[in-house]
């Protein structure tokens, strides 16, 4: 009763709009007080201050940082170009291509929105002018972009091993085949929708214009085999990756000479204003979810699931039910934030790898990301491509089906997301 009380005052709260960080932490400090625990109050400044400063989390700004200034360095536009000479006549021609260039892309930025925001401006503008129709070309940008906090880096995977205490370093090995998958289902079903909906493509690159393109865009493209290859050999921890990468994107920028000087108060102040948002919905959640572990609401959720004989697959559909609906109403952190104390204990009870679920609950949220009401990915895209959200979203469904398919195969078949780490990190966790 308890459990069902407390998670219907903070819907409650964000059903009237009021902003995420205050409904999580006005909602704990209300359960506190109407317990008559209001000395634990007095725990309030030391969680939320816990809840963001572990050395982890230093990579969350830098890996926004670094994709504003891939977004303004010109990075992006040379990714989209070597996409294009790669697959632009393939059935679905610029849409392939901007399944294509999100992946590349995905390798640097972490963030779904950094992608849709920045590279998707450009595969809007491209497929438009080609002639595609703004809705098609906005449903398509909006769902590739949500493959970048897959392939790693990945901020929601830094965000999750901050909060499990699980390795960073596997997780975005264990991102890597899923999200290659990602881009499959979403190159397959442009392949099929190609030819009935009249899907434009481009002429043949000749393999001279392939080979520019490779060269425009060498470096960029070495910016994830840094990442990963600094990661794995140990030269530099995912903390310390993502300082690299902005120093990297930095030294891009200036080389390309697409990034000023009089550029970078900017990019700082946007990062800056990016970071503290979610840091400080971090600092909120971590408060309410001391709350839900003091009053032991994971042990009554586990006693529940054990009194209707819930099996460990049981277990999964569940939670897989519960995230995609909050999706609909929470943004993808909070939901990070406010379920993960959660369902560690009960991943833990039913011996599910907590590797794979946070893989699983990334590509969860990455399907949020493209659902009304609260879509980051649809508002992103909407704000620039001037299609509805409303009239996105239905645009959607298809890349939205495969995803649920390779969300449902890695949540069944785990050694997709392990294998990758298990073979260059050894088993573990």
């Amino acid at each position: 009763m308890l459990t069902l009380s407390i998670f219907a005052v903070l819907l409650a709260f964000i059903m009237i709009d009021l902003p995420i960080v205050v409904a999580i932490a006005l909602t704990a400090v209300l359960f506190f007080v109407g317990l008559g625990q209001g000395s634990f109050l007095a725990m309030l400044p030391q969680r939320m201050y816990s809840g963001t400063t572990g050395f982890v989390l230093l990579a969350v700004p830098f890996f926004i940082l670094a994709g504003n200034l891939m977004n303004t360095g010109g990075i992006t536009s040379r990714i989209f170009r070597f996409a294009k000479a790669l697959v632009g006549h393939v059935p679905g021609g610029l849409g392939q291509v901007s399944v294509i260039s999100s992946m590349i892309f995905s390798g640097m930025s972490g963030s779904a929105v950094a992608d849709a925001a920045g590279l998707g401006q450009i595969q809007h503008k491209a497929m438009v002018d080609n002639g595609y129709k703004p809705n098609i070309s906005a449903a398509i940008v909006a769902s590739s972009s949500t493959i970048g906090p897959v392939i790693p880096p990945s901020i929601p995977f830094v965000l999750y091993g901050a909060l499990t205490g699980v390795s960073v370093a596997r997780l975005f090995m264990a991102g890597f085949l899923p999200g290659v998958l990602m881009g499959l289902a979403m190159m397959l079903a442009i392949a099929v929708m190609a030819k009935p909906r009249g899907f434009p493509r481009s002429p043949r690159a000749s393999l001279r214009e392939v080979a520019v393109s490779l060269k425009e865009a060498l470096l960029p493209l070495l910016a994830p085999v840094i990442i990963i290859g600094g990661i794995m050999t140990g030269i530099f921890t995912p903390t310390e990756a993502s300082v690299v990468v902005c120093l990297y994107a930095i030294a891009l920028g200036f080389l390309y000479k697409d990034l000023k000087l009089r550029d970078l108060p900017e990019i700082f102040w946007k990062s800056i204003k990016q970071s503290s948002a979610l840091l400080f919905i971090m600092a909120a959640a971590n408060f309410f979810g001391w709350m839900t572990m003091y009053q032991r609401i994971p042990d009554d959720i586990i006693a529940s699931l054990t009194s209707i004989s819930a099996s460990a697959s049981g277990v999964t559909w569940i939670i897989i039910g519960i995230v995609l609906i909050l999706g609909c109403f929470l943004e993808g952190n909070a939901i990070f934030f406010i379920t993960i104390p959660i369902f560690l204990p009960i991943i833990s009870r039913y011996g599910l790898d907590p590797i794979n679920f946070g893989v699983v609950m990334t590509l969860l949220i990455m399907i949020g990301n493209l659902t009304p009401p609260v879509g980051m990915c649809l508002f992103a895209v909407s704000s620039f491509s001037k299609v509805s959200v409303m009239d996105l979203a239905k645009e959607c469904w298809p890349y939205l089906v495969g995803i649920l398919f390779v969300t449902v195969l890695i949540a069944f078949v785990p050694e997709i997301a392990t294998w990758l780490p298990n073979l260059l990190m050894g088993k573990g966790s």
